[in-house]
């Protein structure tokens, strides 16, 4: 394996400023070029910036960054999540990729880890510069499952966000509630395995932000990702395992994906492990880097 070299590669987005990490290969010249995206309210230290790595270790030169609204880029409301934002913002680091004198005329892919699978599937699905799309332990949101599983729920917390919302828009302050805890609670990942990777030093970086704007839920909780399958063209890789979040819904995307595709299921504890676990990333960096090659 070789080694990668990391640099700040920063863009702009609908008038405002991304920072992003650019790993490149130190012994040649990149292959192609990966846009890795991670979870919900994560920042390019963590998963993402894990697999960027691990790409550009393959031969990839591979970019992690901060969304708007989290990390050092800009935007307001802090750590506001908008799955079209995010979409906004990977079709403009594609933009400035290409641009880039290194990277210009290489193949384009897309990966998406977690929630963030979402968002960079529309994306490859929408933008004809992407070759394949990857996603890792992905979660592909079916706004009719979320709706079944929530119920009443559901419309109760768009409410909420939306009333929050407007107070942002008519106060400039916004409402912010934990992104984790140690016991759940209102927050907006209350699952434990969450709380370990986030509220722990096993995954702070300092960065990282435990906190989720409460308007988010107005975007995040509509937002489809099952939709892309019908629509995508390009070639589509699956890595999951049947312990990580929503394996059902990763199932039900696959099947539904009408372009060349594959999977690989792995053996994890769960999702977070899918983050950080050095087996886990090196046997999805290794399927992905064998994926784009032949896409």
């Amino acid at each position: 394996m070789e080694q990668a070299i990391k640099t700040q590669f920063a863009f702009d987005s609908e008038g405002v400023s991304v920072v992003g990490n650019l790993f490149l290969p130190e012994q040649r010249e990149p292959v192609g070029v990966v846009v890795a995206v991670g979870p919900l309210t994560a920042v390019k230290e963590q998963a993402s910036g894990n697999y960027a790595q691990a790409m550009a270790e393959r031969g990839y030169a591979a970019l992690a960054f901060d969304y708007r609204y989290f990390g050092e880029s800009g935007g307001q409301p802090r750590q506001f999540e908008n799955p079209e934002a995010n979409i906004e913002d990977i079709r403009n680091a594609a933009t400035a990729l290409q641009a880039d004198d290194r990277l210009s005329g290489l193949p384009l892919f897309g990966l998406g880890i977690c929630f963030g699978a979402g968002p960079m599937v529309r994306s490859v699905a929408e933008d004809s510069r992407f070759r394949a799309f990857a996603g890792v332990a992905g979660v592909y949101t079916d706004n009719a499952n979320t709706k079944a599983i929530m119920g009443d729920a559901y419309q109760a917390t768009i409410d909420r966000a939306r009333a929050a919302e407007r107070k942002w828009r008519e106060t400039g302050e916004a409402e912010t509630i934990r992104a984790v805890a140690p016991n759940g609670g209102d927050v907006a990942m209350p699952l434990r395995e969450a709380y370990e990777f986030y509220g722990t030093p096993r995954g702070q970086v300092p960065n990282y932000v435990n906190g989720y704007a409460l308007q988010s839920s107005a975007y995040t909780l509509p937002f489809d990702a099952r939709g892309a399958a019908d629509a995508i063209k390009v070639p589509v890789l699956i890595v999951h395992s049947e312990e990580a979040l929503t394996p059902e819904l990763a199932h039900a995307f696959y099947a539904a994906v009408k372009s060349p595709k594959q999977e690989l299921w792995l053996q994890s504890q769960g999702q977070i492990d899918f983050y950080d676990t050095p087996r886990l990333i090196t046997a999805a960096a290794d399927a992905v880097a064998a994926f784009c090659a032949e896409s």
